[in-house]
């Protein structure tokens, strides 16, 4: 069974840093890329960043290009989004989700999703 577990939120000061955790279960991350997206209250959900471990593409999304970095670690099966420069407009339920492709996208389908995990970035 896929099973994702998102983990690391939590409320930050402005201009501070997270790290996210998507631990991944049920399935191999050379299989499988891995999107982060969030939705914050009364808006869209929108994808943040993806990355496919065995071909090494990542996205990012314009608005975190130059503060988030994605990675994976394939041997705990756990792919990571380190935000710095935090913003109070990154506050939002931050998602993990997968597919089995090796060319991710910000815009495809994803099939699996995880529960999400709460950032609060504050002013």
């Amino acid at each position: 069974e896929v099973q994702l577990a998102e983990s690391g939120g939590g409320l930050v000061q402005a201009g501070g840093s997270l790290r996210l955790s998507c631990a991944a279960s049920g399935f191999n991350l050379d299989d499988y890329a891995i999107g982060w997206f969030r939705q914050a209250p009364g808006k869209q959900r929108e994808g943040v960043s993806c990355i496919s471990s065995s071909t090494g593409n990542t996205d990012y999304a314009d608005s975190v290009k130059g503060r988030f970095t994605i990675s994976s670690d394939k041997a705990k099966n756990t792919v990571y989004l380190e935000m710095n420069s935090l913003k109070p407009e990154d506050t939002a339920v931050y998602y993990c989700a997968s597919d089995r492709t090796g060319f991710p996208t910000l815009t495809m389908w994803y099939e699996y999703w995880g529960q999400g995990t709460q950032v609060i970035v504050s002013s």
